[in-house]
C-alpha cells in the first residue's frame, strides 16, 4: 500500500500521543518536559482544527507513520497570515519520505487557506537533520535564539526558519 495522507481523526490520537511522548522524553523537537495524555492531545487538536488550521496524518502500508499540523505563529492580529509548522515521523519510518510528504501537503493546505508565511521553530543543532530537512523544502534560517531553552540538563538554542507561502509578502492578502 502506498503512503496515504489525510486529516487527523479522533482514532489517530493514541498513535499521535505515543509518538509525541517519545519526542518529549528523549528528544529536543519539543521543549515540553511532561508528555500530555491523549485527552490533552485531542484538546490541542480540536483547538487547532477549530481555528481553521490543518492537522494531518500519514499512514504507510496501513500503519501510522507520522503527523503534521500548522497553528498560529503569534496571537496578535498582525500575525494572522503566518503559521508555525510541526511535523513528527515515527522512528521506524524515518528515511522513507514521510516527513517530506507531510510537509508538502501541509504547505499546500496552508497556501490554499490564504496563509502567506510558514515558520519552523527547531531545536538544535544548527546543522542538524531537521534544519537540512526544512532547507530542502525552501525554508531559510532567519534567526537563532542562543540558550533560549533548557532540557535534558543542558541549554538549547532555538532555530527559526521561514518560507513564503503563495505570494508571500509580495502582494496584500485578499481580505486586507
Amino acid at each position: 500500500m502506498p503512503l496515504e495522507l489525510c486529516d487527523a481523526v479522533d482514532a489517530d490520537f493514541d498513535a499521535i500521543t505515543a509518538l509525541y511522548a517519545r519526542e518529549v522524553a528523549g528528544g529536543v523537537a519539543t521543549y515540553e518536559y511532561d508528555a500530555p495524555d491523549v485527552d490533552e492531545m485531542r484538546r490541542r487538536w480540536s483547538g487547532i482544527r477549530d481555528a481553521g488550521y490543518p492537522y494531518i496524518v500519514a499512514t504507510r502500508d496501513g500503519a501510522f507513520a507520522g503527523y503534521a499540523y500548522a497553528g498560529g505563529f503569534r496571537t496578535r492580529i498582525g500575525y494572522r497570515y503566518t503559521v508555525e509548522s510541526s511535523v513528527y515521523v515515527a522512528h521506524d519510518q524515518h528515511g522513507h519520505g514521510i516527513g517530506r510528504a507531510l510537509m508538502e501537503r501541509l504547505i499546500a493546505l496552508c497556501t490554499q487557506r490564504g496563509f502567506r508565511q510558514m515558520m519552523a521553530v527547531i531545536g538544535p543543532p544548527l546543522d542538524g537533520p531537521s534544519v537540512r530537512f526544512h532547507q530542502r523544502l525552501g525554508f531559510e534560517t532567519v534567526g537563532v535564539l542562543p540558550g533560549s531553552g533548557r532540557k535534558h540538563g543542558r541549554w538549547l538554542d532555538t532555530i527559526l526558519m521561514q518560507r513564503a507561502l503563495g505570494d508571500g509578502h509580495t502582494t496584500p492578502p485578499n481580505d486586507d
